[in-house]
């Protein structure tokens, strides 16, 4: 498939997808007219990039996680080394403890929220 045809099915931008084959998260065959020509497989890929970058990875770490991960057409998957799985462990807490907090946040917004709209109905303690 075309790089606008991986665009739509992904939600991802050409732009980006451009950036991801210059980081090396991606990859296209070429076409005889120079075309990028993407098999089915980078769909799955994309949505794996952008899954990573939206837990807080950056392109790097992204590069050395990939190949370890298998896509839609089952291509091998190589092995970890043991500093990336350090690495990635040290990603997971990372992002436990942004959830962790961002749910102490809700919490407090909740219970702001709450006596706010108990103060501001009718008969709630405002005149």
């Amino acid at each position: 498939m075309r790089i606008g045809e991986l665009a739509r099915r992904s939600g991802v931008s050409e732009r980006s997808l451009r950036y991801y084959e210059t980081q090396e998260l991606l990859r296209a065959e070429r076409t005889p007219g120079g075309h990028r020509d993407y098999g089915e497989w980078a769909v799955d890929r994309v949505v794996r990039i952008q899954t990573l970058y939206a837990a807080g990875l950056n392109s790097k770490k992204i590069a050395q996680l990939l190949p370890c991960m298998r896509d839609a057409d089952g291509s091998p998957s190589e092995v970890a080394t043991p500093q990336l799985v350090d690495d990635l462990t040290s990603e997971r807490d990372r992002i436990n403890s942004l959830i962790t907090d961002l749910v102490r946040s809700r919490d407090v917004l909740d219970e702001v929220i709450d006596t706010a709209s108990r103060d501001a109905t009718p008969g709630g303690g405002r005149a």
